[in-house]
């Protein structure tokens, strides 16, 4: 009984230790200047399994070619932040961003606390041209669409602890 037991906590574990996330990428200029070069719109999701999380996604309408992409960590959700690590994309006006990630134990706290975030770079917005908080999975209304009830307030419905 006891086997049975513990083997039924490593499976729990184990099923605990997945999870999904997505987000919009988003313009994120860094001052009013820089406003005109950060141009365009995205998606990625991502899949924790373990320690190891897995980031794809798309991204159109830059003002310029993507240059870099990266995950980075803030203080809290929207709070821009350090980069943690790089991921690809691909080098033009339109296109992808992948990667595969290790992620320490303070880092899975950060993650799902929602403060880490996928930022795309451009040639014109060196400092961040798309950006966009992983949450777990949510409906996206569009704008000026009403949704019933609160809709996904990360506040209320992201885990703090």
């Amino acid at each position: 009984m006891a086997a049975l037991l513990a083997a039924g906590g490593i499976c729990a574990r184990a099923a605990d230790t997945s999870a999904d996330f997505a987000t919009h990428l988003s313009p994120a200029p860094v001052t009013d200047g820089t406003r005109a070069a950060t141009t365009g719109v995205g998606q990625a999701q991502a899949r924790l399994e373990g320690n190891r999380l897995t980031v794809s996604g798309r991204f159109e309408g830059l003002a310029s070619n993507a240059s870099a992409a990266e995950l980075r960590a803030g203080i809290g959700i929207g709070v821009p932040g350090p980069k943690l690590f790089d991921i690809a994309a691909s080098p033009g006006r339109e296109g992808t961003l992948s990667g595969t990630v290790t992620l320490n134990a303070a880092q899975l706290v950060q993650l799902r606390r929602g403060h880490i975030y996928v930022q795309l770079d451009s040639q014109s917005a060196p400092n961040g041209n798309l950006q966009g908080w992983l949450m777990p999975p949510h409906p996206f209304a569009g704008e000026d669409v009403p949704v019933e009830g609160h809709g996904f307030l990360p506040q209320l419905d992201v885990p703090q602890k």
